[in-house]
């Protein structure tokens, strides 16, 4: 009597783990988001101070993978990102006419400056406009250090090469590291060659490098982010509520004026300028 009665209990028990176990996975949401961004928005540091802030006001954790803009597109197109924080204007429309894309806001900016050694040897310094600096660089066989890794700062440097009306492909001069942001710097300080950098991490490193802003103010080297939810129509299986909630959370104000300030204390000046609710059409674009 006493074994069937346990016998019983046992089913009884297996019963209800089984039944838990398949309720489990329709009531509880997932806790966790991928963000695809872009390694100046690593290298700033910017990320560090907003994703802990994200992870403790929603309840989600944030694996970030910092790659380049077309990186990190790629991943969105495969379903591997659940949010994308990008600076790469005409991908990211080309990316949303294609549906990968559910929604896509513009976040904030800052802008591109082409550093070099102080010596210049090029002679870019004198130059008014990115493209006659590009141009003064062929002409002086002048090493420049590209990021080639199909990032948003390499889509804006071969669109400065295109409107300087040069090819700078396969000459000597003119050498591809395939690394990110920081790593290029780094590259570009040791050999003391130039390349195009977005400020933000310029500056966030400018201690430990050997370079000089050389060209900044021209209006073709905006550098403009914005925040894409991935398209759960493509990927059913993404996290949509919490890549929504990160995009959320980047436009809000709490946010936009934490960007408003990052880097004054430290370089005298914002890193990022905010632009929640701005429309392109406002920022020049």
């Amino acid at each position: 009597m006493k074994t069937r009665k346990y016998a019983a209990t046992l089913l009884a028990a297996v019963i209800a783990c089984i039944a838990f176990a398949l309720a489990a996975p329709a009531s509880a949401a997932p806790r966790s988001i991928i963000l695809a961004t872009t390694t100046s928005t690593q290298d700033s540091g910017l990320l560090d101070v907003l994703i802990p802030i994200f992870e403790k006001e929603s309840g989600y954790m944030v694996k970030t993978i910092a790659v380049g803009s077309g990186q990190a597109m790629a991943m969105g197109k495969k379903g591997e990102a659940d949010v994308l924080l990008v600076h790469s204007p005409a991908a990211e429309e080309k990316f949303m006419a294609e549906g990968f894309g559910a929604s896509r806001r513009l976040v904030m900016h800052n802008d591109f400056v082409i550093v070099g050694p102080a010596s210049d040897p090029a002679g870019l310094k004198v130059s008014k406009t990115a493209a006659e600096a590009f141009r003064k660089l062929a002409q002086h066989n002048g090493l420049f250090l590209s990021r080639g890794d199909n990032s948003g700062t390499h889509a804006k440097e071969k669109g400065l090469w295109k409107a300087a009306g040069i090819s700078p492909d396969g000459q000597k001069w003119y050498q591809q590291t395939g690394l990110g942001m920081g790593q290029t710097l780094n590259v570009a300080a040791e050999k003391k060659g130039y390349t195009l950098a977005d400020r933000g991490t310029y500056l966030a490193l400018r201690k430990n490098l050997n370079l000089e802003i050389l060209v900044e103010g021209d209006a073709k080297l905006l550098n403009v982010y914005h925040v894409i939810e991935i398209n759960p129509a493509k990927w059913p299986k993404i996290n949509a509520a919490g890549g929504k909630a990160f995009a959320d959370f980047m436009v809000s104000k709490q946010v936009q004026e934490l960007i408003r300030t990052f880097g004054v204390d430290k370089f005298g000046s914002p890193l990022f300028f905010p632009d929640a609710g701005k429309t392109p059409e406002s920022l020049g674009l």
